[in-house]
């Protein structure tokens, strides 16, 4: 699907009932996916202002929904 576009199927037609029933899961999706990027950055900014170089992936774990971002 994604090479036609959110509104369309994957033949290329126009689906007005899909797009608007992933709607909302895309923009949760979205909005928690920029929230553990801004999360990130501001721990490597710290990890670099105390002169700590990061060696490893984060790791973290959502204490509200349990979702762990790898």
């Amino acid at each position: 699907m994604p090479e036609y576009g959110c509104n369309r199927n994957s033949e290329g037609y126009i689906d007005p009932t899909a797009y608007h029933g992933l709607k909302s899961i895309t923009k949760a999706e979205s909005s928690e996916q920029k929230r553990i990027s801004t999360l990130v950055f501001v721990l490597k900014y710290i990890i670099s202002l105390a002169g700590f170089q990061l060696l490893n992936r984060i790791e973290l774990k959502d204490k509200a929904t349990g979702r762990e971002y790898k």
